[in-house]
């Protein structure tokens, strides 16, 4: 039987062209050789399975053989600082460097992760690095620069590799295959991709064993089983449950998951991913961040328009919510489906609010801002009217998940109310989005006092004198600047900021106007409050006082 040679062996890259992601470094060692600049230390950091050692040998093997030396491997030695890690292993490497090559012009020494190296070891390498033999080249490698001494790194010139993206990976992969002759589904490979996390020598390790476990077949359900990774149509199946409330079969699929082996956590950061995703193909520029197969693309796509960026939103918070309080929950189970009952009834409390906000409203009539006092108590009461029947009807269990049965002439007169309000706040929004009307400074005024007269009408007498301290302004065309003498009145006009510019878009006939609120610091009045204060201030009136009080002895 022949010995078998992993891929990550078999497959390694023996000249720059072939190595897979890092055309950048790649392309300044080859420019650096050609022209004669590469320096006598360079540092090669970045994660693993990335090609540093790889690019190391590479660069050992073409400064040899660029100045043709045969043997150039007599002329390479690799040090492991993992085992290799003390003063005394250095101190060895050192004598060795001493003596110069026997043939070919240059000795390379490439010392795998670095940062292993004691201490006393990196300050025995100092002197060396920093003035090394003309002949002499290092090339030291890391996974984790940050533990290198600052007096290493300012003497080598550093390289940052970076993670090899995944369609990289995945045709890297493909090429492979097609040697191999082995069989595969597009799927497949890229959730090889994604669950190396940037690492070549991951990716083909896995591929390695996937061709064992599938016979030389690697399906997208192999994968899926073979990996311990969740197939993105559970996912799939999950959010359509959450868009049609249906709580019962979200939780049957969380259970089902639960069976195949998966925790919860590994459940919901997948969910939270799929949120992600589902937001990034709202827009067709940031779609492409998506990296998966044409197919996988389509359906998120798909899924993304069913809902509002909003509703992702509010989802993308309850999952990431749930994420974090995992580890530290005594109820795990319970924690994840309590999260799924909320993700399913996030249509529910929307649809609550916007009862709410519409009952709780007045929607002023077009051409009469102000309404009778006798019409808005009608609206008023009919408004309470339909709550209240809403609420008891949801006690008798008569409506559930937002939807009104149809068993009673009552439960049918909700549902009927419910729908006229909705309705009318549709017809408003629609009506007035194009409500873009031009009005002058004499317009702005009669609109703001008729504004006033309603407050005064409803008898804040308080709110409204603050209205007549300044006359509004028009600036910017839409920005409406309304000045005051001090914090604590705009406060107060800031509670009620909202429905005054909603009743001068309505009044003004347009739905683009600004409120801006300023305060005059100049002008603002400061109110004496302690006894050393009012003190003060009789002093610099009449500067004499302070004369009288040590005259007399008075304790002012």
């Amino acid at each position: 039987m022949d010995n078998f040679v992993v891929s990550a062996l078999k497959y390694r890259p023996d000249n720059f062209d072939n190595v897979v992601g890092q055309k950048s470094i790649t392309k300044t060692l080859e420019n650096a050789i050609s022209q004669n600049q590469l320096p006598q230390a360079l540092l090669f950091c970045g994660p693993r399975g990335v090609g540093k050692t790889t690019c190391a040998r590479i660069l050992a093997k073409k400064i040899n053989t660029e100045n043709n030396s045969d043997d150039f491997s007599y002329n390479i030695f690799e040090l492991d600082a993992a085992s290799n890690n003390g003063v005394d292993d250095i101190r060895n490497l050192i004598d060795q460097v001493r003596i110069p090559p026997q043939t070919g012009k240059y000795k390379v020494y490439i010392i795998d992760e670095v940062h292993m190296l004691s201490g006393q070891a990196f300050n025995a390498f100092l002197k060396t690095l920093e003035e090394p033999p003309s002949y002499a080249i290092f090339i030291l490698a890391t996974t984790e620069k940050h533990k290198v001494i600052p007096t290493i790194l300012s003497r080598c010139q550093i390289y940052d590799f970076k993670k090899i993206n995944t369609d990289d990976i995945k045709k890297y992969l493909e090429l492979i295959a097609e040697k191999e002759e082995v069989k595969y589904e597009d799927e497949a490979l890229y959730l090889i991709a994604k669950k190396s996390d940037g690492a070549l020598r991951d990716a083909l390790s896995i591929f390695d064993r996937l061709v064992n476990y599938t016979e030389g077949n690697i399906t997208k359900t192999l994968a899926y089983k073979n990996l311990n990774v969740l197939d993105y149509d559970v996912y799939f199946s999950a959010f359509d449950f959450i868009i049609k409330n249906d709580i019962t079969n979200i939780l049957l699929l969380f259970n089902n998951v639960l069976e195949k082996g998966f925790n919860g956590q590994h459940f919901i950061d997948g969910f939270c991913s799929h949120f992600r995703d589902l937001l990034v193909s709202k827009n067709s520029k940031s779609h492409i961040l998506i990296e998966q197969n044409d197919s996988i693309k389509e359906k998120y796509l798909k899924q993304s328009k069913i809902k509002e960026i909003d509703f992702i939103l509010k989802a993308i918070e309850i999952a990431e919510d749930c994420s974090y309080r995992y580890k530290n929950s005594k109820n795990e189970r319970l924690l994840v489906e309590i999260c799924l009952m909320k993700l399913c009834s996030i249509s529910t409390i929307e649809l609550k609010k916007k009862i709410t906000i519409l009952s709780n409203q007045d929607i002023p009539k077009p051409g009469n801002s102000i309404s009778s006092k006798k019409q808005l108590k009608k609206e008023k009461t009919k408004e309470v009217l339909s709550k209240e029947k809403v609420n008891n009807l949801k006690e008798k269990n008569i409506i559930k998940n937002t939807s009104v049965s149809g068993l009673s002439l009552s439960s049918l007169k909700v549902k009927k109310d419910i729908e006229t309000i909705i309705n009318k706040q549709k017809s408003l929004i629609n009506n007035s989005e194009d409500l873009t009307n031009d009005f002058t400074d004499n317009e702005l005024i009669i609109s703001w006092k008729k504004f006033y007269t309603e407050l005064i009408n409803k008898g804040r007498k308080n709110l409204a004198s603050i209205l007549l301290i300044d006359s509004p302004k028009i600036i910017n065309k839409n920005e409406v600047h309304f000045t005051l003498t001090n914090n604590i009145n705009k406060i107060e006009l800031e509670k009620i900021e909202n429905k005054l510019i909603n009743f001068l878009k309505t009044d003004l006939k347009n739905n683009r106007i600004q409120l801006i609120i300023n305060v005059d610091k100049i002008n603002e009045k400061t109110k004496l409050y302690t006894p050393s204060e009012k003190y003060k201030k009789l002093k610099s009136i009449n500067p004499s006082i302070e004369k009288m009080r040590k005259d007399f002895k008075l304790n002012l």
